[in-house]
């Protein structure tokens, strides 16, 4: 059912963002701190047999210079830089295989797409151990309370460090358009594609769909579904440090990102969603800096336009660079 506001008065959202005082200087020394160690991206052949793709399993250094996992494939034969585009995972997911990353080489672009530390064991698997912690091996059942208590410590700290430094690695492969890199992602996948888009405002493009790690204070309240449900319970157990949590929270919240990236938008939202509201979805977009345009699944939860969105997805980037005829 529909269990929000009306759409009439979703178009309108724009609530009061808490924003901290200092939250451009923290993530400005975040990623200085990761750029103190060199990116070292290397591209290993990887062997998959199909003919028409090549393939790279990728290793290159996130936050605090620890070893990220990623794939990175593109149509074979290329012989000149071409767009591409970074691909975040979902919560609880890895990079999976080689083969799951097929869509945007068969439309003629690159895709980089980034493992998620210690993610990968809920529905895809994942090879980056959070390294930052003494068994950081990929877990269940989740991380939204892992080091809630001060943003230095708390896990997304790392995630969109290692997502800024993926955009990085991507451009330093030879055959990638460094001008024409855009960034997508669903669930956890769109809320780190709003923060990398938010912290490295020079990508031509983001495609968050259905994002998750919007409006943390209505979510959590609004919401007994997970991944925000941790939030929930933490708070629920640990009475006196609800506030605290929540003032760690508001330096990784979507809504800070999206006022601050610039690149042309396409946001998805399902208006049944009942894991990322369809409200936190719109208090990001209509905060977003940039031209932007939204995708509305009137009947759909989660799931959002799956298929119908990817899509969508084609045909906006087809617009953005130049090759509408691939779509036509």
């Amino acid at each position: 059912m529909h269990f929000d506001m009306p759409l009439e008065q979703l178009r309108e959202y724009r609530p009061e963002r808490n924003e901290p005082a200092d939250f451009d200087q923290f993530w400005q020394t975040t990623l200085a701190a990761a750029r103190q160690y060199p990116l070292n991206a290397i591209f290993e052949p990887y062997a998959m047999g199909l003919p028409l793709i090549e393939a790279y399993d990728v290793t290159f250094n996130g936050y605090g210079g620890q070893p990220i996992k990623g794939w990175f494939l593109l149509p074979r034969n290329t012989t000149k830089p071409i767009p591409c585009v970074v691909e975040y995972i979902g919560y609880g997911g890895g990079r999976g295989l080689a083969i799951d990353w097929l869509l945007w080489p068969t439309a003629g672009y690159a895709v980089f797409a980034m493992d998620n530390r210690g993610q990968g064991s809920n529905w895809r698997t994942g090879d980056t151990p959070d390294t930052e912690i003494e068994g950081g091996n990929p877990q269940i059942p989740g991380f939204m309370t892992r080091g809630v208590l001060n943003p230095q410590t708390y896990y997304y700290r790392r995630l969109f460090t290692d997502a800024v430094r993926a955009i990085e690695a991507a451009r330093s492969h030879p055959l990638v358009d460094a001008g024409k890199v855009a960034l997508a992602g669903g669930s956890q996948g769109g809320g780190i594609s709003l923060a990398a888009a938010g912290l490295q405002p020079d990508v031509a493009a983001v495609l968050p769909d259905v994002p998750f790690l919007c409006h943390y204070r209505r979510a959590t309240t609004m919401v007994d579904s997970y991944p925000y449900a941790e939030v929930a319970q933490y708070c629920a157990r640990h009475r006196t440090k609800i506030e605290q949590v929540f003032n760690t929270l508001d330096y990784f919240d979507g809504m800070q990102f999206a006022a601050r990236a610039t690149c042309p938008t396409l946001f998805s939202v399902g208006l049944m969603d009942d894991v990322c509201p369809p409200s936190t979805v719109f208090a990001a977009y209509n905060h977003y800096a940039g031209p932007k345009e939204i995708t509305i699944w009137q009947f759909n939860r989660h799931e959002g336009g799956e298929n119908f969105q990817t899509l969508e997805k084609l045909k906006f980037l087809a617009k953005l660079w130049g090759n509408e005829e691939r779509t036509a």
